[in-house]
Protein backbone atom coordinates (compact mmCIF):
# COMPACT_ATOMS: atom_id res chain seq x y z
CA UNK A 1 0.00 0.00 0.00
CA UNK A 2 1.22 3.57 -1.19
CA UNK A 3 2.07 5.82 1.92
CA UNK A 4 -0.73 8.47 2.57
CA UNK A 5 1.85 10.88 0.95
CA UNK A 6 1.18 9.46 -2.22
CA UNK A 7 -2.56 9.91 -2.54
CA UNK A 8 -3.02 11.98 -5.88
CA UNK A 9 -5.55 14.40 -5.33
CA UNK A 10 -6.45 17.47 -7.24
CA UNK A 11 -5.15 16.30 -10.31
CA UNK A 12 -6.68 16.75 -13.58
CA UNK A 13 -7.90 13.49 -15.86
CA UNK A 14 -5.88 13.30 -18.83
CA UNK A 15 -7.23 15.16 -21.55
CA UNK A 16 -7.79 11.75 -24.10
CA UNK A 17 -10.61 9.52 -25.89
CA UNK A 18 -12.46 11.76 -27.29
CA UNK A 19 -13.53 13.43 -30.89
CA UNK A 20 -11.23 16.15 -31.61
CA UNK A 21 -13.56 17.14 -34.26
CA UNK A 22 -17.34 16.95 -32.79
CA UNK A 23 -16.10 18.50 -29.77
CA UNK A 24 -14.51 21.73 -31.31
CA UNK A 25 -17.66 23.55 -31.95
CA UNK A 26 -15.91 26.74 -33.95
CA UNK A 27 -14.71 23.91 -36.35
CA UNK A 28 -17.68 22.21 -37.04
CA UNK A 29 -19.55 25.12 -37.36
CA UNK A 30 -17.30 26.53 -39.90
CA UNK A 31 -17.27 23.41 -41.77
CA UNK A 32 -21.37 23.66 -42.00
CA UNK A 33 -21.01 26.80 -43.17
CA UNK A 34 -18.86 26.62 -46.09
CA UNK A 35 -20.19 23.08 -47.31
CA UNK A 36 -22.99 23.01 -49.73
CA UNK A 37 -26.00 20.82 -47.38
CA UNK A 38 -25.65 17.78 -49.63
CA UNK A 39 -22.40 17.20 -48.39
CA UNK A 40 -22.34 17.94 -45.17
CA UNK A 41 -23.30 14.50 -43.67
CA UNK A 42 -20.38 12.89 -45.70
CA UNK A 43 -18.01 14.84 -44.42
CA UNK A 44 -19.02 15.03 -41.13
CA UNK A 45 -18.68 11.12 -40.98
CA UNK A 46 -15.48 11.24 -42.23
CA UNK A 47 -14.10 14.08 -39.98
CA UNK A 48 -15.62 12.25 -36.65
CA UNK A 49 -13.53 8.88 -38.11
CA UNK A 50 -10.35 11.15 -38.02
CA UNK A 51 -11.25 13.39 -34.48
CA UNK A 52 -12.03 9.78 -33.21
CA UNK A 53 -8.42 8.48 -34.38
CA UNK A 54 -6.57 12.10 -32.85
CA UNK A 55 -8.17 11.82 -29.73
CA UNK A 56 -7.32 8.77 -28.92
CA UNK A 57 -4.49 7.23 -26.73
CA UNK A 58 -2.64 5.32 -29.56
CA UNK A 59 -2.31 8.26 -31.82
CA UNK A 60 -1.57 10.51 -28.53
CA UNK A 61 1.03 7.95 -28.15
CA UNK A 62 2.16 8.15 -31.72
CA UNK A 63 2.33 11.85 -32.07
CA UNK A 64 4.81 11.52 -28.82
CA UNK A 65 6.81 8.93 -29.85
CA UNK A 66 7.96 10.61 -33.28
CA UNK A 67 8.66 13.46 -31.66
CA UNK A 68 11.13 11.63 -28.54
CA UNK A 69 12.59 9.72 -31.31
CA UNK A 70 13.53 11.98 -34.22
CA UNK A 71 14.67 11.16 -37.91
CA UNK A 72 18.18 9.69 -38.41
CA UNK A 73 20.02 10.16 -41.46
CA UNK A 74 21.75 7.04 -43.30
CA UNK A 75 23.92 8.30 -45.96
CA UNK A 76 25.46 4.34 -46.73
CA UNK A 77 24.21 1.06 -46.29
CA UNK A 78 25.79 -1.71 -44.45
CA UNK A 79 27.83 -2.18 -47.54
CA UNK A 80 29.17 1.03 -47.83
CA UNK A 81 26.97 2.13 -50.81
CA UNK A 82 25.53 5.41 -51.08
CA UNK A 83 22.01 5.23 -50.07
CA UNK A 84 20.90 8.52 -48.91
CA UNK A 85 17.99 8.05 -47.15
CA UNK A 86 16.34 8.87 -43.71
CA UNK A 87 15.44 6.74 -41.08
CA UNK A 88 11.88 7.43 -39.48
CA UNK A 89 10.24 5.54 -36.51
CA UNK A 90 7.08 3.51 -37.01
CA UNK A 91 4.96 5.98 -35.57
CA UNK A 92 6.34 8.19 -37.87
CA UNK A 93 4.97 6.39 -40.48
CA UNK A 94 1.41 5.39 -38.88
CA UNK A 95 0.20 9.40 -38.47
CA UNK A 96 1.26 9.55 -42.43
CA UNK A 97 -0.64 6.80 -43.14
CA UNK A 98 -3.83 8.40 -40.92
CA UNK A 99 -3.30 12.02 -42.37
CA UNK A 100 -2.91 10.23 -46.46
CA UNK A 101 -5.75 7.56 -45.72
CA UNK A 102 -8.36 10.55 -44.77
CA UNK A 103 -7.70 12.50 -47.77
CA UNK A 104 -5.45 15.62 -46.41
CA UNK A 105 -3.49 15.86 -49.94
CA UNK A 106 -6.84 15.52 -51.73
CA UNK A 107 -8.69 18.80 -52.23
CA UNK A 108 -8.29 20.40 -56.08
CA UNK A 109 -11.29 19.67 -57.83
CA UNK A 110 -13.03 17.61 -55.14
CA UNK A 111 -16.40 19.22 -53.96
CA UNK A 112 -15.77 21.08 -51.02
CA UNK A 113 -12.55 19.53 -51.25
CA UNK A 114 -10.43 22.40 -49.19
CA UNK A 115 -12.89 23.16 -46.55
CA UNK A 116 -13.43 19.62 -45.62
CA UNK A 117 -9.32 18.85 -46.29
CA UNK A 118 -8.56 22.46 -44.15
CA UNK A 119 -10.54 20.66 -41.29
CA UNK A 120 -9.13 17.63 -41.23
CA UNK A 121 -5.89 19.57 -41.17
CA UNK A 122 -7.00 20.82 -38.51
CA UNK A 123 -7.56 17.55 -36.30
CA UNK A 124 -4.92 16.07 -37.68
CA UNK A 125 -2.33 18.54 -36.73
CA UNK A 126 -3.34 18.47 -32.82
CA UNK A 127 -1.78 15.18 -31.67
CA UNK A 128 1.30 15.54 -33.87
CA UNK A 129 1.96 18.87 -36.31
CA UNK A 130 5.83 17.63 -37.75
CA UNK A 131 3.67 14.89 -40.25
CA UNK A 132 1.94 18.12 -41.23
CA UNK A 133 5.02 19.31 -43.59
CA UNK A 134 4.86 15.94 -46.19
CA UNK A 135 1.34 16.30 -45.88
CA UNK A 136 0.70 20.22 -46.82
CA UNK A 137 3.83 20.54 -49.21
CA UNK A 138 2.03 17.04 -51.37
CA UNK A 139 -1.11 18.92 -51.27
CA UNK A 140 0.22 22.28 -52.52
CA UNK A 141 1.75 20.37 -55.18
CA UNK A 142 -0.86 20.03 -57.80
CA UNK A 143 -1.15 23.95 -58.82
CA UNK A 144 2.42 23.57 -59.88
CA UNK A 145 2.05 20.23 -61.49
CA UNK A 146 -0.69 21.46 -63.37
CA UNK A 147 1.28 23.79 -65.27
CA UNK A 148 2.98 20.54 -66.94
CA UNK A 149 -0.22 18.27 -68.12
CA UNK A 150 2.61 15.47 -68.77
CA UNK A 151 4.21 15.58 -65.34
CA UNK A 152 0.05 16.37 -63.80
CA UNK A 153 -1.22 13.36 -65.14
CA UNK A 154 1.45 10.93 -63.71
CA UNK A 155 1.89 12.81 -60.20
CA UNK A 156 -1.46 14.71 -59.37
CA UNK A 157 -3.44 11.13 -59.25
CA UNK A 158 -0.15 9.82 -57.11
CA UNK A 159 0.24 13.09 -55.24
CA UNK A 160 -4.11 13.05 -54.04
CA UNK A 161 -3.94 9.54 -53.50
CA UNK A 162 -5.45 8.03 -50.44
CA UNK A 163 -2.60 5.34 -50.00
CA UNK A 164 0.45 6.21 -48.38
CA UNK A 165 3.28 4.23 -49.22
CA UNK A 166 6.55 4.48 -47.70
CA UNK A 167 8.93 2.48 -50.18
CA UNK A 168 10.75 4.80 -52.37
CA UNK A 169 9.89 3.23 -56.25
CA UNK A 170 9.24 4.77 -59.68
CA UNK A 171 6.30 6.59 -59.25
CA UNK A 172 4.21 4.67 -61.59
CA UNK A 173 4.79 1.63 -59.74
CA UNK A 174 3.22 3.07 -56.30
CA UNK A 175 -0.28 3.60 -55.41
CA UNK A 176 0.53 6.91 -53.99
CA UNK A 177 3.37 9.48 -53.48
CA UNK A 178 4.58 12.63 -50.95
CA UNK A 179 6.00 15.47 -52.57
CA UNK A 180 7.97 18.11 -50.74
CA UNK A 181 10.22 20.95 -51.70
CA UNK A 182 14.03 22.83 -51.79
CA UNK A 183 13.65 26.51 -52.90
CA UNK A 184 16.41 28.39 -50.60
CA UNK A 185 19.82 28.75 -50.54
CA UNK A 186 22.26 29.64 -47.60
CA UNK A 187 22.97 32.76 -49.71
CA UNK A 188 19.54 33.89 -50.46
CA UNK A 189 16.96 32.12 -47.69
CA UNK A 190 13.90 34.07 -48.99
CA UNK A 191 15.07 36.06 -51.97
CA UNK A 192 14.92 32.75 -54.27
CA UNK A 193 15.82 35.33 -57.15
CA UNK A 194 19.48 35.05 -55.67
CA UNK A 195 19.65 31.32 -56.12
CA UNK A 196 22.36 30.07 -57.68
CA UNK A 197 21.88 26.34 -58.53
CA UNK A 198 22.08 25.46 -61.83
CA UNK A 199 20.22 24.11 -64.49
CA UNK A 200 21.60 22.77 -67.53
CA UNK A 201 19.47 21.68 -70.21
CA UNK A 202 19.74 18.35 -72.06
CA UNK A 203 18.59 17.37 -75.89
CA UNK A 204 15.15 15.89 -74.83
CA UNK A 205 12.57 18.80 -74.14
CA UNK A 206 12.48 19.40 -70.72
CA UNK A 207 14.49 17.40 -69.13
CA UNK A 208 17.82 18.90 -67.24
CA UNK A 209 20.49 17.87 -65.00
CA UNK A 210 21.20 20.25 -61.83
CA UNK A 211 24.28 21.64 -60.20
CA UNK A 212 23.71 23.11 -56.45
CA UNK A 213 23.21 23.07 -53.15
CA UNK A 214 19.80 23.55 -50.81
CA UNK A 215 19.66 25.07 -47.54
CA UNK A 216 16.27 23.60 -46.76
CA UNK A 217 14.87 20.34 -48.17
CA UNK A 218 11.59 19.64 -46.41
CA UNK A 219 10.47 16.46 -45.73
CA UNK A 220 13.80 14.77 -47.25
CA UNK A 221 12.12 11.19 -48.59
CA UNK A 222 9.44 12.80 -50.45
CA UNK A 223 9.14 10.77 -53.78
CA UNK A 224 9.92 13.95 -55.40
CA UNK A 225 11.00 17.50 -54.85
CA UNK A 226 9.62 21.06 -56.42
CA UNK A 227 12.96 22.84 -57.01
CA UNK A 228 13.99 26.40 -58.34
CA UNK A 229 16.98 26.84 -60.42
CA UNK A 230 19.08 28.91 -62.81
CA UNK A 231 18.14 27.90 -66.64
CA UNK A 232 19.29 29.84 -69.58
CA UNK A 233 16.02 31.96 -69.61
CA UNK A 234 16.48 32.50 -65.77
CA UNK A 235 14.86 31.00 -62.66
CA UNK A 236 12.65 27.91 -63.12
CA UNK A 237 10.48 25.34 -61.23
CA UNK A 238 11.63 21.71 -61.78
CA UNK A 239 10.67 18.88 -60.57
CA UNK A 240 13.12 16.59 -59.27
CA UNK A 241 12.15 12.47 -58.96
CA UNK A 242 14.10 10.71 -55.89
CA UNK A 243 13.82 7.35 -58.02
CA UNK A 244 14.11 7.64 -61.65
CA UNK A 245 11.54 5.53 -64.70
CA UNK A 246 14.24 3.13 -64.68
CA UNK A 247 14.06 2.05 -60.60
CA UNK A 248 17.52 3.66 -60.51
CA UNK A 249 18.22 6.19 -57.78
CA UNK A 250 18.36 9.83 -59.03
CA UNK A 251 21.51 12.34 -57.64
CA UNK A 252 20.00 13.38 -54.53
CA UNK A 253 22.77 13.25 -51.68
CA UNK A 254 21.72 14.15 -48.34
CA UNK A 255 24.74 16.33 -46.46
CA UNK A 256 22.89 16.62 -43.76
CA UNK A 257 19.45 16.96 -41.10
CA UNK A 258 19.10 19.88 -39.21
CA UNK A 259 19.08 19.88 -35.71
CA UNK A 260 15.55 22.41 -35.23
CA UNK A 261 13.94 23.94 -32.20
CA UNK A 262 10.37 22.23 -33.08
CA UNK A 263 9.17 20.12 -35.51
CA UNK A 264 11.42 17.26 -34.35
CA UNK A 265 9.46 14.05 -35.98
CA UNK A 266 9.94 15.76 -39.34
CA UNK A 267 13.34 15.61 -41.16
CA UNK A 268 14.21 18.91 -42.88
CA UNK A 269 17.59 18.45 -44.90
CA UNK A 270 20.85 20.53 -46.80
CA UNK A 271 20.65 18.37 -50.27
CA UNK A 272 23.43 18.07 -52.90
CA UNK A 273 22.75 18.16 -56.81
CA UNK A 274 26.34 16.80 -58.36
CA UNK A 275 25.74 17.98 -62.12
CA UNK A 276 23.99 15.04 -62.74
CA UNK A 277 20.81 15.26 -60.95
CA UNK A 278 18.02 14.80 -63.34
CA UNK A 279 15.21 17.74 -63.48
CA UNK A 280 12.09 17.83 -65.61
CA UNK A 281 11.67 21.68 -66.37
CA UNK A 282 7.54 22.87 -64.54
CA UNK A 283 6.11 25.36 -66.76
CA UNK A 284 8.14 27.79 -68.37
CA UNK A 285 11.48 27.98 -68.25
CA UNK A 286 12.33 31.59 -66.63
CA UNK A 287 9.31 31.80 -65.57
CA UNK A 288 9.91 29.75 -61.90
CA UNK A 289 8.08 31.80 -59.73
CA UNK A 290 4.98 32.33 -61.47
CA UNK A 291 4.86 28.99 -61.67
CA UNK A 292 5.33 28.46 -57.76
CA UNK A 293 2.74 30.72 -56.80
CA UNK A 294 -0.28 28.50 -56.29
CA UNK A 295 2.05 26.29 -53.91
CA UNK A 296 3.30 28.96 -52.04
CA UNK A 297 -0.03 30.16 -51.14
CA UNK A 298 -1.76 26.54 -50.64
CA UNK A 299 1.55 26.35 -48.29
CA UNK A 300 0.82 29.86 -46.77
CA UNK A 301 -2.74 28.55 -45.60
CA UNK A 302 -1.79 25.71 -44.02
CA UNK A 303 0.67 27.69 -41.74
CA UNK A 304 -2.56 29.54 -40.42
CA UNK A 305 -4.36 26.09 -40.08
CA UNK A 306 -1.48 24.51 -38.35
CA UNK A 307 -1.08 27.26 -36.09
CA UNK A 308 -4.76 27.27 -35.47
CA UNK A 309 -4.70 23.69 -34.99
CA UNK A 310 -1.85 24.47 -32.06
CA UNK A 311 -3.70 27.17 -30.67
CA UNK A 312 -6.65 25.19 -30.22
CA UNK A 313 -4.75 21.90 -28.36
CA UNK A 314 -3.19 24.50 -25.92
CA UNK A 315 -6.31 26.44 -25.21
CA UNK A 316 -8.94 23.08 -24.94
CA UNK A 317 -5.76 21.67 -22.53
CA UNK A 318 -6.16 25.23 -20.52
CA UNK A 319 -9.23 25.06 -20.59
CA UNK A 320 -9.62 21.40 -19.28
CA UNK A 321 -7.06 21.63 -16.83
CA UNK A 322 -8.71 24.85 -15.08
CA UNK A 323 -12.50 22.46 -15.14
CA UNK A 324 -10.44 19.86 -12.31
CA UNK A 325 -7.98 21.33 -10.91
CA UNK A 326 -8.94 23.24 -7.52
CA UNK A 327 -7.51 26.34 -6.24
CA UNK A 328 -8.87 28.90 -3.25
CA UNK A 329 -11.77 26.92 -2.54
CA UNK A 330 -12.91 25.95 -5.75
CA UNK A 331 -12.25 25.29 -9.31
CA UNK A 332 -9.91 27.19 -11.15
CA UNK A 333 -12.02 27.82 -14.45
CA UNK A 334 -14.44 29.53 -11.73
CA UNK A 335 -11.81 32.12 -10.69
CA UNK A 336 -12.96 35.42 -12.34
CA UNK A 337 -8.91 36.33 -13.44
CA UNK A 338 -8.22 32.97 -14.92
CA UNK A 339 -11.70 32.38 -16.36
CA UNK A 340 -10.47 36.24 -18.10
CA UNK A 341 -7.34 34.37 -18.82
CA UNK A 342 -9.13 31.46 -20.56
CA UNK A 343 -11.64 33.28 -22.55
CA UNK A 344 -9.10 35.92 -24.11
CA UNK A 345 -7.13 32.36 -24.91
CA UNK A 346 -10.05 30.96 -26.49
CA UNK A 347 -11.02 34.43 -28.27
CA UNK A 348 -7.74 34.14 -29.89
CA UNK A 349 -8.10 30.32 -30.77
CA UNK A 350 -11.42 30.98 -32.63
CA UNK A 351 -10.65 33.78 -34.57
CA UNK A 352 -7.75 31.82 -36.15
CA UNK A 353 -9.88 28.75 -36.43
CA UNK A 354 -12.78 30.94 -38.48
CA UNK A 355 -10.21 33.11 -40.80
CA UNK A 356 -8.08 29.94 -41.68
CA UNK A 357 -11.50 27.73 -43.11
CA UNK A 358 -12.78 30.97 -44.62
CA UNK A 359 -9.55 31.08 -46.79
CA UNK A 360 -9.76 27.15 -47.79
CA UNK A 361 -13.56 27.99 -48.87
CA UNK A 362 -11.96 31.14 -51.12
CA UNK A 363 -9.66 27.98 -52.47
CA UNK A 364 -12.96 26.00 -53.21
CA UNK A 365 -14.83 29.10 -54.80
CA UNK A 366 -11.92 30.39 -56.55
CA UNK A 367 -11.55 26.55 -58.39
CA UNK A 368 -14.79 27.19 -60.14
CA UNK A 369 -15.17 29.83 -62.64
CA UNK A 370 -17.03 33.12 -62.96
CA UNK A 371 -17.17 36.62 -61.72
CA UNK A 372 -17.09 35.10 -58.01
CA UNK A 373 -14.47 32.81 -58.66
CA UNK A 374 -12.42 35.61 -59.86
CA UNK A 375 -13.94 37.75 -56.57
CA UNK A 376 -12.17 34.65 -54.11
CA UNK A 377 -9.21 35.02 -56.38
CA UNK A 378 -8.52 38.36 -55.49
CA UNK A 379 -9.59 38.17 -51.86
CA UNK A 380 -6.99 35.80 -51.19
CA UNK A 381 -4.05 37.14 -53.28
CA UNK A 382 -4.25 39.63 -50.47
CA UNK A 383 -5.72 37.64 -47.42
CA UNK A 384 -3.44 34.94 -47.22
CA UNK A 385 -0.27 36.83 -46.23
CA UNK A 386 -2.04 39.26 -43.99
CA UNK A 387 -3.59 36.09 -42.25
CA UNK A 388 -0.05 34.08 -42.41
CA UNK A 389 1.88 36.90 -41.05
CA UNK A 390 -0.96 37.31 -38.59
CA UNK A 391 -2.39 34.35 -36.83
CA UNK A 392 1.23 32.38 -37.18
CA UNK A 393 2.58 35.42 -35.09
CA UNK A 394 -0.22 35.05 -32.44
CA UNK A 395 0.39 31.25 -31.75
CA UNK A 396 3.62 31.34 -29.89
CA UNK A 397 1.74 33.67 -26.99
CA UNK A 398 -1.21 31.76 -27.01
CA UNK A 399 0.38 28.31 -26.18
CA UNK A 400 3.20 29.86 -23.70
CA UNK A 401 -0.28 31.43 -21.73
CA UNK A 402 -2.22 28.18 -22.38
CA UNK A 403 0.74 26.43 -20.87
CA UNK A 404 1.26 28.87 -17.65
CA UNK A 405 -2.94 28.02 -16.64
CA UNK A 406 -1.00 24.56 -15.92
CA UNK A 407 1.44 25.79 -13.75
CA UNK A 408 4.68 23.69 -13.15
CA UNK A 409 2.78 20.93 -14.84
CA UNK A 410 2.71 22.40 -18.04
CA UNK A 411 6.29 22.58 -18.22
CA UNK A 412 6.98 19.44 -17.57
CA UNK A 413 7.26 17.34 -21.13
CA UNK A 414 4.95 14.36 -20.09
CA UNK A 415 1.73 17.47 -19.93
CA UNK A 416 2.72 17.83 -24.05
CA UNK A 417 2.92 21.47 -23.77
CA UNK A 418 6.00 21.78 -24.51
CA UNK A 419 5.74 20.21 -27.43
CA UNK A 420 3.57 22.34 -28.39
CA UNK A 421 5.40 25.53 -27.51
CA UNK A 422 8.61 24.03 -29.18
CA UNK A 423 6.56 24.08 -32.30
CA UNK A 424 4.71 26.91 -32.09
CA UNK A 425 7.15 29.24 -33.88
CA UNK A 426 7.81 27.02 -36.85
CA UNK A 427 4.47 28.13 -39.07
CA UNK A 428 5.55 32.10 -38.78
CA UNK A 429 9.26 31.12 -40.26
CA UNK A 430 8.21 28.80 -43.02
CA UNK A 431 7.04 29.89 -46.47
CA UNK A 432 8.58 33.36 -45.85
CA UNK A 433 8.69 34.70 -42.60
CA UNK A 434 6.86 37.81 -41.13
CA UNK A 435 8.26 41.06 -43.11
CA UNK A 436 7.95 38.74 -46.49
CA UNK A 437 4.21 38.63 -45.69
CA UNK A 438 4.09 42.38 -44.66
CA UNK A 439 5.67 42.88 -48.20
CA UNK A 440 3.36 40.57 -50.13
CA UNK A 441 0.90 42.45 -49.08
CA UNK A 442 1.91 45.71 -49.67
CA UNK A 443 2.47 44.19 -53.12
CA UNK A 444 -0.71 43.11 -53.58
CA UNK A 445 -2.41 46.91 -52.67
CA UNK A 446 0.16 48.25 -55.63
CA UNK A 447 -0.08 46.17 -58.32
CA UNK A 448 -3.44 44.08 -57.52
CA UNK A 449 -6.85 46.57 -57.45
CA UNK A 450 -8.96 44.04 -57.49
CA UNK A 451 -7.44 42.23 -54.25
CA UNK A 452 -8.31 45.26 -52.53
CA UNK A 453 -11.48 45.46 -53.70
CA UNK A 454 -12.60 42.06 -52.85
CA UNK A 455 -11.03 42.79 -49.37
CA UNK A 456 -13.21 45.33 -48.96
CA UNK A 457 -15.96 43.95 -49.87
CA UNK A 458 -15.76 40.77 -47.75
CA UNK A 459 -15.37 43.31 -44.77
CA UNK A 460 -18.08 45.25 -46.26
CA UNK A 461 -20.37 42.82 -45.48
CA UNK A 462 -20.12 43.10 -41.88
CA UNK A 463 -20.78 47.08 -41.63
CA UNK A 464 -23.47 48.40 -39.41
CA UNK A 465 -23.30 45.70 -36.89
CA UNK A 466 -20.70 46.74 -34.80
CA UNK A 467 -19.62 50.44 -34.33
CA UNK A 468 -16.36 49.33 -33.15
CA UNK A 469 -15.35 47.47 -36.58
CA UNK A 470 -17.02 50.00 -38.18
CA UNK A 471 -14.30 52.52 -37.03
CA UNK A 472 -11.26 49.97 -37.16
CA UNK A 473 -12.56 50.13 -41.12
CA UNK A 474 -12.73 53.55 -41.57
CA UNK A 475 -9.00 53.23 -40.03
CA UNK A 476 -7.82 50.72 -42.69
CA UNK A 477 -9.27 52.84 -45.31
CA UNK A 478 -7.39 56.10 -43.97
CA UNK A 479 -3.91 53.66 -43.37
CA UNK A 480 -4.41 52.43 -47.26
CA UNK A 481 -5.15 56.13 -48.49
CA UNK A 482 -1.60 56.66 -47.76
CA UNK A 483 1.27 54.59 -49.51
CA UNK A 484 3.91 56.68 -49.01
CA UNK A 485 6.39 55.42 -46.99
CA UNK A 486 4.67 52.06 -46.42
CA UNK A 487 7.10 49.64 -46.76
CA UNK A 488 8.08 51.38 -42.99
CA UNK A 489 4.75 50.79 -42.12
CA UNK A 490 3.92 47.34 -43.89
CA UNK A 491 3.39 45.45 -40.77
CA UNK A 492 1.32 47.51 -38.99
CA UNK A 493 -0.67 47.65 -41.98
CA UNK A 494 -0.89 44.10 -42.18
CA UNK A 495 -1.83 43.64 -38.68
CA UNK A 496 -4.74 45.89 -39.16
CA UNK A 497 -6.02 44.37 -41.99
CA UNK A 498 -5.75 40.70 -40.29
CA UNK A 499 -7.87 42.19 -36.93
CA UNK A 500 -10.28 43.53 -39.38
CA UNK A 501 -10.71 41.09 -41.36
CA UNK A 502 -11.13 38.70 -38.49
CA UNK A 503 -13.68 40.99 -36.61
CA UNK A 504 -15.62 41.19 -39.59
CA UNK A 505 -15.93 37.56 -40.29
CA UNK A 506 -16.71 36.49 -36.78
CA UNK A 507 -19.55 39.78 -36.73
CA UNK A 508 -21.23 37.85 -39.13
CA UNK A 509 -20.82 34.21 -37.68
CA UNK A 510 -19.83 33.78 -34.55
CA UNK A 511 -22.41 34.08 -31.27
CA UNK A 512 -22.78 37.89 -30.07
CA UNK A 513 -20.68 36.97 -27.01
CA UNK A 514 -17.20 35.85 -29.10
CA UNK A 515 -17.87 39.41 -31.43
CA UNK A 516 -18.87 41.51 -28.67
CA UNK A 517 -15.32 40.70 -27.37
CA UNK A 518 -12.94 40.62 -30.14
CA UNK A 519 -14.65 43.99 -31.43
CA UNK A 520 -13.64 45.63 -27.83
CA UNK A 521 -10.88 43.81 -27.26
CA UNK A 522 -9.11 43.81 -30.65
CA UNK A 523 -9.99 46.40 -32.34
CA UNK A 524 -11.81 48.74 -29.50
CA UNK A 525 -8.46 49.32 -27.69
CA UNK A 526 -10.24 47.68 -24.49
CA UNK A 527 -7.98 45.31 -24.07
CA UNK A 528 -4.00 45.05 -22.42
CA UNK A 529 -0.94 43.55 -24.11
CA UNK A 530 -1.14 40.35 -22.63
CA UNK A 531 -4.12 38.20 -21.87
CA UNK A 532 -6.75 38.19 -19.42
CA UNK A 533 -7.41 41.81 -19.95
CA UNK A 534 -10.63 41.59 -21.42
CA UNK A 535 -13.20 43.81 -20.12
CA UNK A 536 -14.99 42.08 -16.99
CA UNK A 537 -18.27 43.41 -18.58
CA UNK A 538 -18.38 40.79 -21.54
CA UNK A 539 -19.75 37.08 -20.95
CA UNK A 540 -16.83 35.19 -20.16
CA UNK A 541 -17.82 32.03 -19.35
CA UNK A 542 -19.57 32.19 -22.06
CA UNK A 543 -16.62 31.80 -24.17
CA UNK A 544 -14.70 29.53 -22.28
CA UNK A 545 -17.70 27.38 -22.20
CA UNK A 546 -17.85 27.24 -25.77
CA UNK A 547 -13.54 26.40 -26.05
CA UNK A 548 -13.85 23.24 -23.87
CA UNK A 549 -13.72 19.65 -24.41
CA UNK A 550 -17.05 17.69 -23.15
CA UNK A 551 -15.20 14.13 -22.53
Amino acid sequence: MAPRSHTVTNQAPPLVGYDVFTTDRVLTEAVDRHLPPDLRAEVREDLVVLGRAAGSAQVREWGERADAHPPRLRTHDRYGHRIDEVAFDPAWHRLLGKAVGAGLTDAWGRPGGHVRRAAGFLVASQPEAGHGCPVSMTHASVPALRAEPELAEVWVPAATSHVYERELRPVAEKPGALLGMAMTEKQGGSDVRANTTEARPLAADGEYVLTGHKWFCSAPMSDAFLVLAQAPAGLTCFLVPRVLADGSRNAFALMRLKDKLGNRSNASAEVEFDGTTWARRVGEEGRGLATIMGTVAATRVDCVLGSAALMRQAVAQAVHHCTYREAFGGPLAEKPLMRNVLADLALESEAATVLGVRLAAAHDAADAEGGEAERERALLRIAVPAAKYWVTKRCTPVVTEALECLGGNGYVEESGMPRLLRESPVNSVWEGSGNVQALDVVRALRTEPAALDALLREVGAARGADHRLDRAIRGLLVELADLDGIEARARRLTERLALVLQGALLVRWAPPEVADAFCAARLGGDGGAAFGTLPHTLDLRALVDRARVEV
